[in-house]
């Protein structure tokens, strides 16, 4: 009778695993067909000489040594690295790496809440939850975002490793926890906040006594990387917007991110930061979460999966929540790709609670939770499709939000790729209006207005910056390129001369190869 139940039970984890597995490529497999984006993409893989020199041992030095695009990442350099091995320049192979690696994280999530409360249905709730919400499209879908999902296939597998050495604890097991720890560190810091996360699994529903001595090493590990994230922001934008916005943003955001999570519309790549909230917002949201925080303080002895699933919530997204700026949008959709799973804990096994019956149970919410899973994959495959290539992506964002000088910027640039001048410098004009100081839209209306012709409307552009900022290296390649065009050899050699002196020599030894410069 015995081998009967396994078998059964057997049976139903391995449909479970096939399910989640067939239904997120069914969602997915679209990205296969993607392009790159031009936003990050080019830093992370299009224009980075490292990335594209595939694994060499210079490319490993650099790899652990750098703190390129904001942050110390090394493994997800070596991962593109990888993929340039296999794909060159194929986008499709870089989307089928984050896919595969999102399959993973999904299937070892419901292996890790199946191992831990032994509820079938509940913890594949929860996985599906995570497989197919739209929020998670970002993270998927954006090849520069190859740091969210492979951060989360090490923070699955810490976890899963974790349950299994609390089962019966010996040093090697915990050694290889702390070493898929640490590859998670070295993919993404937002894995720092996985030793809370241990000690909040520790409380429910593992149900053993807190061993604080053995969260040390995870915890120096931490602060080490918190550190130098702190310390290797590339452009910390803390200056830019003052701390009553940045704190009102904060208490904001904590409740957006619950409003699409409950109901994801009007999703995009970026969301401008807004500098001055309306006070009863910043209330009313700062009310909220402290109702619902002394709720599950309340109900914590009863009712422990709530306060686990609101805390792990919380803790994730408590360090990319914007108290510290580290960038120029008020929330991303990004940040909710493993924080989305606290409310996924507080929904499978809080819901039940409202229904005694077990018959009701099994006739209302089984259907109900199928029904919500249904509804995500359909909307996570059309919140997909919008990531095919720039232009669509951002037109998107244009549609959804408002006042985004990010977004007209981007799609202009994508413009000028696919030789639409015109529409491009219109998207430029729209980028400065909103944004009058916005160096890298003069630069780029600048570079269409030379590809147009109009060399002295393109030599404006580039002045403008350079009275914004004397040291933009590009503005000066640019108008020293534009000067050579019309033949003004010597304010050409000029900026060549200047562009190098900044970083970027490859105008002046072209200048050079030609006697326009000596």
């Amino acid at each position: 009778m015995l081998n009967d139940i396994d078998a059964s039970i057997f049976k139903k984890k391995l449909v479970v695993y096939i399910f989640l597995t067939i239904v997120i490529l069914a969602v997915y497999w679209q990205v296969n067909h993607f392009d790159f984006t031009n936003i990050d993409d080019p830093v992370y893989v299009t224009e980075n000489i490292y990335v594209q020199s595939g694994i060499t041992l210079d490319g490993i030095r650099w790899a652990f040594s750098t703190t390129h695009a904001e942050f110390w990442h090394p493994l997800t350099w070596l991962s593109l690295m990888l993929d340039y091995q296999f794909y060159g320049l194929n986008a499709g192979g870089y989307h089928l790496t984050n896919l595969i690696l999102h399959i993973f994280s999904t299937l070892m999530l419901f292996w890790l809440f199946r191992r831990m409360t032994q509820k079938m249905w509940r913890s594949a709730f929860v996985a599906a939850f995570f497989a197919l919400h739209p929020l998670h499209v970002e993270s998927v879908a954006w090849i520069a975002e190859r740091k969210d999902v492979l951060s989360a296939f090490f923070f699955m597998l810490t976890l899963c490793l974790y349950v299994y050495y609390t089962e019966k604890p010996d040093i090697k097991k915990y050694l290889l926890v702390v070493f898929c720890f640490a590859c998670g560190l070295m993919s993404k810091p937002i894995v720092v906040t996985l030793p809370v996360v241990m000690i909040l699994l520790d409380y429910w529903p593992l149900k053993r006594l807190w061993r604080l001595r053995e969260k040390i090493p995870f915890t120096v590990l931490s602060v080490v990387v918190c550190v130098v994230t702190f310390y290797t922001q590339y452009k910390p934008f803390v200056k830019d917007f003052p701390l009553n916005s940045r704190v009102a943003n904060a208490l904001v955001s904590f409740v957006t991110y619950l409003e699409k999570t409950f109901w994801p519309h009007n999703l995009a790549v970026f969301y401008p930061f807004v500098d001055k909230l309306p006070v009863c917002q910043v209330l009313g949201s700062a009310i909220l979460i402290i109702v619902i925080s002394v709720a599950v303080v309340t109900v914590a002895k009863k009712l422990p999966c709530l306060l686990v699933g609101w805390l792990w919530y919380v803790t994730i997204l408590l360090p990319v929540i914007g108290i510290v700026q580290v960038g120029n949008h008020s929330v991303a959709d990004r940040y909710m790709y493993l924080p989305l799973i606290g409310i996924g804990i507080m929904m499978a096994w809080g819901m039940p609670l409202l229904f005694q019956d077990i018959k009701i149970r099994k006739n209302i919410l089984f259907p109900a939770g199928i029904a919500t899973i249904a509804i995500l994959a359909i909307l996570t495959w059309q919140q997909c499709g919008y990531w095919k290539n720039s232009i669509i992506l951002f037109s998107r964002a244009l549609q959804v939000t408002s006042n985004n000088y990010i977004a007209y910027n981007n799609r202009g640039v994508d413009y000028d790729e696919v030789e639409r001048y015109q529409e491009a410098i219109k998207d430029y004009n729209e980028a400065i209006s909103l944004m009058p100081n916005y160096q890298e839209a003069y630069n780029n209306r600048g570079i269409s207005y030379g590809k147009l012709g109009r060399y002295q409307l393109a030599i404006n552009d580039f002045n403008k910056i350079i009275d914004l900022n004397p040291n933009h290296v590009k503005a000066y390649y640019n108008r020293g390129l534009v000067y050579f065009i019309e033949g003004n050899k010597e304010l050409g050699c000029r900026d060549a001369q200047k562009a190098c002196i900044l970083g970027d020599c490859k105008l002046l030894e072209y200048a050079k190869s030609r006697k326009f410069c000596y």
